[in-house]
């Protein structure tokens, strides 16, 4: 890390001006351990904000631009240019970003889902990047510590062969009607921002995400009813999907925007023939851990952990009993790609979420929304 002597990556953003939630968190997981410098952005599609929005950030006023292109074209002529771009827009605006900044030689951060349609997604696995541009797909939740502990508990076997997962992420915020201002909520429920997906976009994408991260399991197909309550809504609000894997596990995905008295309520209970294992986002430095036929183990972040993919110096910054959660699990990413961009990243390479999980994400969504118009028959993904 930088804070250890080496020298930071020059960062640009796109995307994330005034008023964005996400672009805030983005510039916060980049700062946290000092691995990165933010110098140049094009922080709005509208001009006007986007000068206002980097002067409030501080950057030099020949490195704030109006369109990512011109970023991109400008910061690549540069002796000093940007080594590295993070990507906060709206769905709709991942792929051009992305694919203006990997031509351009430069390692592309990207917000997920990864882009709006899958056939962008896979146009965009199929860019040739200059000079060996990485890709980092920024699925939070797989920088928890614990989530790592997870899937290393998977990989050793502790749970014998996996037959159930269970993963859900229930949220209430957009329960009513949204006010037309609240700039979160209009992308999220707009088609043509959004993709076809709303909730399942979302949050629905995380969820399984975090299922394949830890278990390891291969999707072979999916039935899904996606549920639009709120009238005038154009996307779904809701998500039921029954999931078959590869080797005979089976799975059961809920994602909701409209469950009342919930949160953030993401939840992952994998079982095995030998043992099983419970992580609640909301209390993320816990896990509960069982072997058939003996007392359930409560795991923490710190006194428990006993594999280095969850040591010190790789996801947990704080002593034991201070909780790390959704910031720091954003600047795991982060610093682990800024070993990935200096060379020094083989043993991250496996596990920071790639291109190609994103378009698996993707893939999931239009298989999903596939199988949703069809009566929710079940849908491969080889269909899709």
């Amino acid at each position: 890390m930088a804070e250890n002597g080496a020298r930071r990556i020059r960062l640009g953003m796109v995307g994330g001006g005034t008023g964005a939630f996400i672009g805030y968190v983005h510039r916060i997981a980049a700062r946290l351990d000092g691995d990165y410098e933010l110098v140049a952005g094009a922080l709005s599609s509208r001009p006007e904000i986007a000068r206002e929005s980097g002067r409030n950030i501080g950057l030099a006023e020949d490195r704030i631009y109006t369109s990512y292109e011109e970023m991109a074209k400008a910061e690549a002529a540069r002796a000093d240019g940007i080594e590295a771009v993070s990507i906060v827009t709206p769905n709709n605006v991942h792929f051009g970003p992305a694919r203006a900044f990997l031509e351009a030689g430069i390692h592309v951060i990207c917000d997920k889902p990864l882009t709006s349609t899958l056939g962008d997604a896979r146009a965009l696995a199929a860019v040739k990047p200059k000079n060996g541009a990485k890709f980092l797909l920024t699925h939070n939740y797989t920088g928890y510590p614990l989530i790592r502990q997870a899937r290393e508990l998977v990989k050793w076997g502790a749970l014998g062969s996996l037959r159930v997962v269970q993963v859900e992420y229930p949220q209430d915020w957009l329960t009513e009607p949204t006010d037309p201002g609240n700039k979160q909520a209009a992308w999220r429920t707009d088609p043509g921002r959004s993709g076809a997906g709303g909730a399942i976009g979302d949050i629905g994408t995380h969820a399984y995400n975090l299922a394949r991260f830890v278990t390891g399991l291969e999707t072979e197909a999916l039935a899904a009813e996606l549920t639009t309550f709120v009238p005038g809504r154009k996307l779904d609000d809701n998500v039921q999907i029954l999931l078959r894997f590869v080797g005979g596990a089976r799975g059961m995905l809920w994602a909701s925007q409209v469950a009342v008295c919930n949160e953030n309520g993401l939840r992952l209970r994998v079982y095995g023939d030998k043992g099983g294992l419970e992580w609640f986002q909301e209390n993320p430095n816990e896990m509960w851990f069982s072997e058939f036929g003996k007392p359930r183990q409560r795991l923490t972040r710190g006194g428990s952990i006993v594999n280095d993919a969850a040591a010190p110096g790789m996801s947990v910054r704080v002593p034991a009993g201070h909780p790390e959660g959704y910031l720091e699990g954003f600047a795991t990413l982060y610093a682990q790609f800024a070993e990935v961009i200096r060379g020094n990243g083989a043993a991250y390479e496996n596990v920071l979420p790639s291109l190609a999980d994103g378009v698996e994400g993707m893939t999931f969504i239009a298989a999903a929304v596939k199988s949703s118009s069809e009566n929710s028959r079940w849908v491969s993904f080889s269909e899709v």
